[in-house]
């Protein structure tokens, strides 16, 4: 998966960058269930990673120095959905961890819904290729199966 950081009225240092990409990154484990190959190689694709995360962390004002003024928000595109997630806290890494909170939930979501899908369109297809009772060959005891009608 693929991170973009980027940071709004303060420096962003190694220790932050690490840490996001620490807890965005575990993410990863969820996200590549639906997306089976790492990246599109297909005349649309180009070589694109299949998910993507852009974060953006930051302070809302530069002159406030109590209360929760500290921003983070990260936007996943995946194949076919685009999940966005947003939390404002005191700090920091309490606003990263939330956000990571509220995308765990929604990929969990998306996964679910993605399977069902999946599902509902194996039973059609079974409807669809269900034999009659009658075209089946029956076994008689002597191991030799025997067409019905004949």
């Amino acid at each position: 998966m693929k991170i973009v950081i980027k940071s709004t009225n303060f420096e962003l240092n190694q220790e932050i960058k690490d840490y996001i990409e620490e807890k965005i990154g575990g993410l990863e484990k969820l996200a590549d269930t639906f997306s089976r190959e790492k990246y599109f190689d297909g005349y649309l694709g180009k070589g694109k990673p299949r998910a993507e995360a852009w974060v953006d962390v930051g302070k809302l004002t530069k002159h406030h120095k109590t209360g929760p003024y500290f921003r983070a928000e990260v936007q996943m595109h995946l194949p076919g959905k685009s999940i966005r997630a947003e939390a404002i806290a005191e700090n920091l890494k309490m606003a990263i961890c939330q956000t990571k909170d509220e995308l765990q939930e929604l990929l969990k979501k998306y996964d679910e819904k993605t399977m069902a899908k999946e599902r509902r369109g194996a039973r059609f297809f079974k409807i669809l290729t269900h034999l009659s009772p009658l075209a089946w060959f029956h076994k008689r005891k002597g191991g030799r199966p025997r067409a019905e009608g004949l």
